[in-house]
């Protein structure tokens, strides 16, 4: 079934941009988004980085910081799915608008707790900020940008959204280290702020067009797109590979620690470089993803392959802590490697007329895995099972490739 034909009939024509766009405009579109998509990873990480920490202060065990990240990922995928009708009716800009004031609200929370309510609050503020992100960047960029330079600005959004990971641990721990862990927060809250002032300054390039529902359209046209089986199949997909990124951006640090006793700056140095390795992936993916637009299921199936081998390296042990924390890193690339196909492979997915819906839906699986996986993983954390930790996350990472697969089989190459 040509899935790019189900909802048009409905809604009304999304123009796409000419491809004698000049360069300078989409470049701009490109940077004003990826800016915001870094802001919305730094979110992610708003508390992690700091999680040996509060253990320390409030006497906290592994599942009760799992479930912290559990309550950011639940409320995001929630309102993810619901945030991607809203960016349809009332268009992309005042929904990311809405994101940042929410962001300012988690990094207040987090100057002022004092228990663990406080970083619950933290946790609360920052899942409402991230939700409409993907519909809100997705939205933008496929409105806005050249149909050519689309998988460049694919892997700029996923190098964006990488680079906001690896800045967070640093950013954090630099505050921690000279002036407490509060000050990191008030120092996040300036910068949400300065986001926020840039977006607004820039706030015509972020326009989207409104979609329309026709007068004469049935009921039910709205959510028409849910019957498509290559929805539920990208969503599959995220589910199961974000359970894997989930043990990184959690558990990276005290996995390290755990397993070779290494310093918990240099353990939490390995978020960093994930992420970096990451970003780097996502700048070559960029390129792979332009030249081989038609082969996206299958880029994402290596690349995904791939990093699953090496988490199986890592789990091991065999190479000690320096060699296991360069693998993890090299990991990040591969990951990386297939963000842009990823991309491409959802937007093939999309009907016209539904973006921020089938995104919402589809990235939904992002943030119910970054979710469940807390909590599978903090409990083999508490057992000591800290390689056992590792296998599962290969696994799931393995599993993601078949999924992707999938939803190559079931989409119109075009």
């Amino acid at each position: 079934m040509n899935t790019a034909t189900i909802a048009s009939a409905n809604t009304t024509p999304i123009p796409e941009p000419q491809t004698r766009v000049p360069l300078r405009q989409d470049a701009a579109v490109i940077g004003l988004v990826g800016l915001a998509h870094a802001t919305s990873h730094f979110s992610h990480l708003l508390l992690a980085p700091l999680f040996p920490i509060f253990m320390k202060e409030f006497g906290l065990s592994f599942s009760e910081l799992g479930f912290l990240a559990t309550v950011f990922f639940t409320i995001s995928g929630a309102g993810q799915a619901a945030s991607g009708f809203l960016v349809d009716k009332v268009g992309a800009r005042p929904v990311l608008f809405g994101s940042l004031v929410c962001f300012m609200a988690a990094a207040l929370s987090g100057y002022m707790a004092q228990s663990y309510g406080g970083l619950m609050l933290v946790a609360v503020f920052a899942g409402l900020g991230n939700a409409p992100f993907h519909p809100v960047d997705f939205s933008i960029l496929n409105q806005r940008v050249s149909p050519s330079r689309l998988g460049y600005a694919y892997s700029a959004h996923g190098l964006s959204g990488n680079l906001g990971w690896a800045l967070t641990p640093v950013f954090l721990l630099f505050f921690t280290a000279t002036s407490g862990w509060r000050s990191g927060y008030l120092a996040a809250l300036v910068l949400y702020a300065c986001v926020l002032a840039v977006l607004v300054l820039h706030r015509d390039k972020l326009r989207t067009e409104v979609v329309r529902r026709a007068a004469d359209a049935p009921q039910g046209s709205d959510t028409a797109f849910l019957k498509l089986p290559v929805v539920w199949w990208c969503f599959a997909f995220f589910l199961l590979s974000t359970m894997t990124l989930a043990v990184v951006q959690n558990f990276a640090a005290p996995l390290m620690q755990a397993m070779h006793g290494v310093s918990f700056e240099a353990a939490t140095t390995t978020i960093t470089a994930y992420m970096i390795c990451g970003a780097v992936g996502m700048f070559v993916g960029g390129f792979v993803a332009a030249r081989m637009p038609r082969r996206s299921d299958q880029v994402v199936g290596w690349a995904m392959g791939i990093g699953s081998l090496l988490l199986l390296v890592v789990a091991t042990g065999w190479l000690g802590g320096l060699g296991s924390m360069a693998v993890l890193a090299l990991t990040g690339f591969a990951v990386g490697v297939g963000g842009p196909s990823r991309d491409m492979m959802i937007k093939k997915a999309a009907p016209k007329g539904a973006t921020g819906r089938v995104y919402g839906t589809v990235y939904s699986g992002l943030d119910i895995g970054f979710a469940l996986a807390p909590l599978l993983y903090g409990v083999f954390m508490d057992r000591g099972m800290y390689s056992t930790t590792l296998v599962a996350a290969a696994v799931l990472l393995m599993l993601s490739v078949g999924a992707a697969l999938g939803v190559g089989r079931r989409t119109v190459h075009g």
